[in-house]
């Protein structure tokens, strides 16, 4: 398979912190639709990789290519133009607006300071909110304050501000930490569709959450990639019990 078949390619890519590799050499392919989970110890790298890919952080060294076209000297705004939405840890959402407007306010023409005064929620968008409000399972709840949902429902809510930008790679760290039971379940419905028109990243420590959604896993260890493949493979494979699921 070529270069050109993936959406994203990742090649000797080294990221240095004060002399210390935080990614080193790693290779990387994601095709597209594919769901993607990063597994593996703290400090191994996997926040710096998505850090990287989003252009937050920059390389030392390597080649990111996404559809084709070299992103390394990319800053981070031109990067979510041409289709890249990234989700933190923290959920980033207007906890006194309402959930409509947290979604109207990411639709892309709102995002320049001309854009916003220019800024007219058209049938368009008012369309686009409903498509996603019905994905990320918060239909019911457009005219709610964003503060007073669960925090679950904020994870979602901060998913859909990223799909209303129709993202082609949406990258997540840890969406379900401090989640229910049932929000992981619906969590994980989620992001099955969401992958069905794009690829997502997602880093997770919840190895039964892993089970529930990846495609294929990637295990990080010390900034490389210690093994690549299904769950089942990547669980029995000794190297990676002894970094990491035997702790």
């Amino acid at each position: 398979m070529s270069n050109t078949d993936f959406l994203l390619a990742v090649e000797d890519l080294s990221v240095t912190f004060d002399g210390f590799k935080a990614i080193d050499n790693l290779v990387l392919y994601l095709d597209r639709n594919e769901l993607r989970v990063i597994i593996g110890p703290n400090g191994a790298g996997k926040t710096t990789l998505l850090d990287v890919i989003c252009g937050r952080t920059r390389a030392a060294a390597g080649s990111i290519k996404f559809k084709n076209e070299e992103l390394t000297s990319l800053p981070e705004h031109i990067r979510v133009r041409r289709g890249i939405g990234r989700k933190f840890q923290t959920p980033s959402i207007y906890e006194n607006l309402s959930v409509f407007k947290n979604l109207e306010l990411s639709f892309p023409q709102g995002r320049s300071v001309l854009g916003a005064l220019l800024f007219k929620c058209t049938d368009e968008v008012k369309a686009r909110v409903q498509v996603v409000s019905e994905e990320i399972g918060l239909a019911d709840k457009l005219d709610v304050e964003a503060g007073q949902l669960s925090h679950g429902q904020k994870q979602w809510l901060e998913i859909g501000m990223l799909l209303m930008q129709e993202p082609e790679l949406l990258m997540l760290d840890e969406p379900v930490a401090g989640m229910s039971a049932r929000e992981r379940e619906l969590t994980a419905g989620l992001l099955q569709r969401i992958c069905k028109n794009r690829s997502v990243i997602v880093i997770e420590h919840d190895m039964d959450f892993v089970k529930q959604i990846a495609h294929k896993v990637t295990v990080m260890h010390q900034g490389k990639i210690l093994a690549e493949g299904t769950m089942d493979k990547v669980q029995n494979d000794p190297r990676v019990i002894d970094v990491y699921l035997g702790h």
